[in-house]
């Protein structure tokens, strides 16, 4: 009997951290939630970075950012981005797809060609 209790309370264990696991991507689960996105007015301070860390420096942040890459200033950023890695790692272009929970949105991805095509403005 407590072997068949130990089994059961290691298998209702097992499933709650299973579940808690799980990850969704609210665009895919809500795609008309919000479909407002603002590409007339895309600076560094009010969109860029607050993407980057919101998704970015978590990893690329720090006293040691991962692979060498730190997004968590503006400099450092415009330096990225200004070697095109920053787009490819975003789109999954020859380097690994970034940020590795998923991909940003549809329109995160626009707002960063806009920034990066408008000459990586610090504004």
């Amino acid at each position: 009997m407590k072997r068949l209790l130990a089994s059961f309370a290691f298998l209702a264990l097992f499933l709650f951290f299973l579940v808690s696991c799980y990850y969704d991507n609210e665009e895919a689960l809500y795609p008309t939630l919000n479909n407002t996105c603002d590409t007339t007015n895309v600076t560094y301070s009010a969109t860029i970075a607050p993407i980057l860390n919101n998704n970015c420096t978590g990893c690329h942040g720090g006293s040691i950012p991962s692979g060498g890459i730190l997004l968590t200033n503006y400099t450092s950023v415009q330096t990225v981005a200004s070697s095109g890695l920053l787009m490819n790692a975003l789109k999954g272009n020859g380097v690994p797809l970034m940020p590795l929970s998923g991909s940003l949105s549809s329109c995160n991805l626009t707002q960063f060609q806009i920034w990066v095509r408008n000459g990586m403005l610090n504004n």
